[in-house]
């Protein structure tokens, strides 16, 4: 039940600019079938620097613009959320400007350049100033921008917008190419110095994918399609600049509105096919889970069966719904027969439950004797499944005899090769160093791998896919050693890829590949340089030891049980060979007639001729005859005490014992 991290996280990727980040999804417990929700916070690390959009703003001013004017330039992006966003802005020391930090309705902060002293176009023509942007993380992070100021002459007034912040609501299911909002900026100057031209502001490229504005009437339409779920708002940032030079900014929210354009989702979490026809009522056959990606009323959903079945749906929780479902596969007939008449003949099939989990994996019917399996079975799971099935006649009082039942689950080439070495989930890839000269025949590195599967499916095969130069290195069929082919040259290419294609050798067959990487040099030091950005957290090499030392200990711990095991039942085989021993006075009985042996093949009995003799002393109350037979084939197989039933990887073993032994009257 532990809960592991699969894969890196990157809340920024996950969640965005959301306060809050989270991930839920629902997990499944069975016996008894249950679903729970699962909620997993993700917290914010420092993992992220402030970023300008660009990295050169230009401006121009002209000469004439009094102290204190305010001039907005770039907004720095940090994906980091809390104290480890961007928190303000500083300026490089100069005798003009200072910066202030503003901080919009939505929370976000934007600097304004403000001129403290008066500009002189003929003593300073142009200013270039560092802008810097630093977060709150500790130790803080920074961004910084090149402020480009071009000092212009006389253009008196800047462009004024008639609003600050416009704020509009988009259905999601507006076509391309409506008109969103008209913004509007007037210039109290005169000329070319009023002309006023629209344009957007440093925006993200998907914002600038979604909108565009006429540069001449200040109209914002719409470029390509909404998509609520994907993002429920935007905000444009639109610039007004006159002929001289001179901008305004202002900003335009964007909220789309929901539309109800998604479908329910239906997802089958669990089902429980066949059902035992005797199942109580409410017995939970099968979970659902159902989603609608829209939100509000549009986002809630309602679910009833169809058709006419005895099953019902009820709610659960996290969107989850319970049913019930029909019965399922038939493995095996157990049929037996009792020569009494009547009632007294009527037989009765009964599972018993020596292991309880048996019930959710097989069922019997209590007329006929077919074995059912209810589920699928998994050979890396369990190998065997070993039961007792007890047939009663109807009489009074009644009498029974047991069999016992195994069934023996076949290997089916379900399992792809699994790398171990070099790991494929790493962000950057092992690089293995030879030196130049390295002869023919030298092992560089070794790819590991192993199968799920068992037998001649597990075994894997490994052959050089693709390579940088094919004739410098070659991969052993068997083992994965990868050698030089021939002696490394001063002109060989100092970095090689190569491509390993591992197969198994089931029907049908299964492959993976791995990537290794081959550097060439005098000293490691050389290829350091190039792995600078690799962390070694993140090696999995590391494990590779633990993994050997624990393989080793589980073996010694499996050798000794065996051999402890070996030991204590070649005592007992002695102790019970002594007790035979010592009942020397006991009488043996021959049973009558020789020993029918059940052929489920051919669904009759064997001939006469092949038969087991019994031998039993007076104190034996029970008998019990064993034939099992492995898991491979054999000519006589339908003959030695196995029962197959035709169903692809199933094997069935069946063990008489009788209630009682026959009297010598009898």
């Amino acid at each position: 039940g532990n809960l592991y991290v699969n894969e890196r996280l990157d809340r920024e990727e996950m969640c965005g600019e959301s306060a809050s980040c989270s991930v839920s999804f629902e997990a499944l417990v069975h016996n008894p079938l249950n679903v729970f929700r699962v909620q997993v916070d993700i917290q914010d690390v420092n993992d992220n620097a402030p970023r300008f959009l660009q990295e050169n703003f230009y401006l121009e001013i002209n000469e004439l613009t009094s102290p204190g004017a305010r001039f907005a330039v770039g907004v720095a992006e940090d994906p980091d959320v809390g104290s480890n966003s961007l928190q303000g802005y500083e300026l490089k020391a100069n005798g003009y400007f200072a910066v202030e930090v503003k901080e919009s309705q939505d929370g976000s902060k934007f600097a304004e350049l403000v001129l403290r002293r008066a500009l002189d176009r003929e003593s300073e023509p142009s200013l270039r100033l560092l802008l810097t942007a630093l977060d709150g993380g500790d130790p803080p992070r920074s961004g910084t921008a090149q402020l480009w100021i071009n000092v212009t002459d006389a253009n008196d007034n800047p462009p004024v917008f008639a609003q600050d912040r416009y704020r509009v609501s988009l259905r999601e299911d507006a076509t391309p190419g409506s008109t969103v909002l008209n913004v509007s900026a007037s210039d109290a100057d005169a000329g070319t110095n009023a002309r006023i031209t629209y344009g957007f502001g440093k925006m993200p490229a998907k914002v600038l994918q979604k909108f565009t504005v006429d540069a001449e009437s200040g109209t914002i339409r719409l470029l390509e399609e909404l998509d609520f779920e994907d993002t429920r708002g935007y905000v444009l940032l639109v610039e007004a600049r006159d002929g001289g030079g001179l901008v305004a900014h202002c900003k335009v929210v964007v909220e789309v509105l929901d539309v109800n354009d998604n479908p329910p989702e239906i997802t089958l979490l669990s089902l429980s096919s066949p059902v035992p026809e005797d199942s109580p009522a409410g017995t939970v056959v099968a979970l659902l889970n159902v989603d609608d990606p829209d939100s509000g009323e549009n986002g809630q959903v309602s679910c009833e069966l169809s058709g006419e079945a005895p099953l019902s749906i009820v709610a659960s929780s996290g969107g989850s719904y319970k049913v019930n479902n029909e019965p399922g596969i038939p493995i095996l007939n157990v049929s037996a027969t009792d020569p009494d008449l009547g009632r007294n003949a009527h037989l009765s099939y009964t599972l018993l439950q020596g292991n309880p989990t048996f019930g959710h994996l097989f069922s019997i019917n209590r007329e006929n004797g077919t074995l059912y399996l209810l589920t699928s079975l998994d050979h890396e799971d369990q190998v065997e499944f070993s039961m007792m099935v007890q047939v009663q006649d109807g009489g009074f009082p009644p009498l029974a005899t047991n069999v016992s039942v195994s069934v023996f689950v076949t290997d089916l080439n379900d399992n792809a090769p699994t790398v171990l070495y070099p790991h494929p989930n790493t962000t950057a890839p092992y690089t293995e160093v030879v030196a130049p000269g390295t002869p023919a025949g030298h092992m560089v590195t070794k790819v590991v791998a192993v199968d799920a599967d068992a037998g001649y499916n597990a075994w894997i095969s490994y052959t050089l896919l693709q390579a940088t130069d094919p004739s410098l290195f070659s991969v052993g069929l068997h083992n994965g050693e990868i050698f030089t082919a021939r002696q490394l040259r001063e002109d060989d290419a100092p970095e090689h890829t190569l491509v390993i294609l591992l197969k198994d050798h089931g029907e049908p067959v299964l492959s993976t590949s791995a990537t290794v990487s081959i550097s060439v040099a005098e000293m490691v030091k050389e290829v350091l340089t190039d792995l600078t950005d690799v962390a070694p957290a993140s090696d999995p090499r590391r494990h590779v030891t633990f993994y050997l030392i624990l393989a080793v200990i589980l073996v010694s711990a499996a050798f000794f049980i065996t051999m402890l095991s070996v030991g204590i039942f070649k005592c007992y085989k002695w102790r019970q060979s002594k007790e035979l021993y010592n009942s020397s006075r006991s009488t043996t009985y021959r049973t009558p007639g020789p020993f029918h042996h059940i052929d489920a093949v051919r669904g009759g009995f064997t001939p006469p001729s092949f038969y087991h003799q019994v031998y039993l002393t007076t104190d034996s109350r029970q008998s019990d005859l064993l034939c099992k037979k492995p898991f491979t084939s054999s000519p006589l197989g339908s003959r030695q005490g196995t029962i197959r039933n035709g169903e692809p990887g199933l094997y069935h073993q069946i063990v008489g014992t009788a209630s009682r032994l026959p009297t010598p009257a009898e």
